[in-house]
């Protein structure tokens, strides 16, 4: 929240807000999205609610997963049981 406005959690206007002030805060940011995917016609509403690499842009499913070559998940399942230290 403090991020949109550009306010650090020290400064006088962040710290005076209440609980009610973030909520109301939070709904309007929320409304206004909406408004903004009302104003596109279904196939780019469709585009733009898609889960997207942040990175490269493609689609979440379609991104290459997370993989590390160099782990080494028997290692992983001993260590977890307290096998190996």
């Amino acid at each position: 929240m403090l991020r949109e406005f550009r306010a650090l959690p020290t400064e006088q206007r962040a710290r005076e807000m209440t609980d009610r002030d973030f909520l109301w805060c939070l709904v309007n940011l929320a409304l206004d999205e909406e408004e903004e995917l009302d104003r596109l016609c279904p196939a780019c509403r469709a585009e733009a609610l898609e889960e997207r690499c942040p990175v490269c842009g493609a689609p979440a499913g379609e991104s290459e997963a997370m993989v590390n070559p160099a782990f080494d998940q028997a290692r992983y399942e001993r260590m977890r049981r307290g096998v190996e230290p």
